[in-house]
């Protein structure tokens, strides 16, 4: 399998290292960057095309959704996860429209890795706890 670069985009310290150990525990993942906002993911993406950018959607300067929306024009092979304590119903839809896939954080120790190798293949990834909601993935990534 080959190597899949990875941008993080999260501005908590504390979330940023944990997701830092979970995807490094993956010998085919490479985070080629950590950035704490929406203005730097948009920059690192256009410089570096990384496979997946993992954005949440709180980022600061630049929220994760307008942040997806500029590195879907910039780096437009690069798919977007999001991974984010948000379930407010038309957040996630909203963030479904520009990006493959949606992960809640409470879900992350279960569900990155698989999500982000999901993303890889083509896939839309959703949170388990999201279909409760009425959440669907037949939306089509735009």
């Amino acid at each position: 399998m080959s190597q899949v670069s990875i941008l993080v985009a999260e501005d908590n310290e504390l979330w940023r290292d944990f997701i830092g150990l979970t995807l490094r525990i993956e010998s085919s993942f490479d985070i080629i960057s950590e950035v704490v906002d929406g203005l730097q993911a948009v920059l690192i993406a256009e410089q570096r095309q990384p496979t997946i950018a993992l954005l949440d959607i709180g980022l600061p300067r630049l929220n994760g959704l307008d942040a997806a929306r500029s590195i879907r024009e910039l780096a437009p092979n690069t798919k977007i996860v999001f991974l984010s304590g948000d379930q407010d119903v038309e957040v996630v839809k909203a963030a479904l429209a520009v990006g493959s896939g949606y992960v809640l954080k409470s879900d992350a120790g279960d569900d990155l890795v698989t999500a982000i190798h999901s993303a890889v293949r083509g896939e839309r990834v959703l949170s388990r706890q999201l279909a409760g909601l009425g959440i669907t993935l037949d939306q089509e990534e735009k």
